[in-house]
């Protein structure tokens, strides 16, 4: 993600670093796929309803097979297939990113679509605590846990931030909510790929609702200099920076 921004000097770093822990586990323990067949009929599916933490599925899915490494040093760039959010004609992207809150309800849709076709395949839908301000995120949690859609996880990115600093409403408590509307709810450090393969398997053989994972992150997470900084919704950073930077995330990460 870092190289991928360098030449751009600017992009939602912070917040791909908080994720990249669940996306390597989600796209490397538990995601049913086949980049060889990206439309396989029974693939699970990884809904970002996030659109601009599109840097970060971007690395994933070229590490995942997806995307070669040329196409990476597009990102961003006018015309190019890597946009800043989300577009589903790229490989490996279910829904076009962008317009926040609506992702959830497409990924509700996908989960009753294939439990009438009997298809084994599962949901799972990233969304961001700055998106649970959205009224359509609690319809579509509704309509989920209406219609028992078991084969439906919903993993929510609780970073505290959104566009001007912290997020605006009060969230708290997000695991309670989501349990008061009917979904079977664990939280857990997500920063943390144990942790986050741990609540996997403990909502994996319950049946009959859906489920949401409770991810506390931090923006930036694995290079301090990006942790601590206030504003880091949309970061940018001088070029001589990025260099920096990545020998921090080496250095921390070993």
């Amino acid at each position: 993600m870092l190289r991928m921004a360098a030449d751009k000097g600017e992009g939602y770093i912070a917040q791909g670093l908080d994720i990249a822990d669940l996306l390597a586990v989600v796209y490397f323990r538990e995601l049913r796929h086949d980049p060889r067949d990206p439309d396989w009929t029974e693939r699970d599916r990884f809904v970002l309803s996030i659109g601009h933490y599109s840097i970060a599925l971007y690395a994933a899915l070229h590490r995942a097979g997806y995307i070669p490494e040329e196409a990476l040093e597009t990102f961003g760039l006018n015309g190019a297939d890597l946009a800043l959010s989300t577009f589903d004609d790229q490989p490996g992207v279910e829904i076009t990113g962008g317009s926040l809150g609506h992702g959830l309800g497409q990924a509700v849709g996908m989960a009753l679509g294939y439990r009438l076709d009997g298809n084994p395949g599962r949901i799972l839908c990233l969304i961001s605590d700055g998106e649970l301000q959205e009224g359509s995120i609690w319809e579509a949690a509704m309509a989920g846990a209406h219609h028992g859609t078991d084969n439906l996880t919903v993993l929510i990115d609780s970073n505290g931030i959104q566009a001007d600093g912290p997020t605006v409403l009060r969230m708290e408590p997000i695991a309670d909510k989501w349990r008061a509307f009917g979904w079977d709810t664990v939280e857990v450090d997500g920063n943390d790929v144990g942790a986050i393969a741990g609540a996997f398997d403990d909502l994996r053989d319950r049946d009959g609702r859906p489920k949401a994972i409770v991810l506390r992150t931090t923006p930036g997470s694995g290079i301090p200099t990006l942790e601590r900084r206030e504003r880091a919704h949309f970061v940018r950073v001088e070029p001589a920076e990025w260099s920096a930077l990545l020998e921090e995330l080496e250095r921390e990460n070993g």
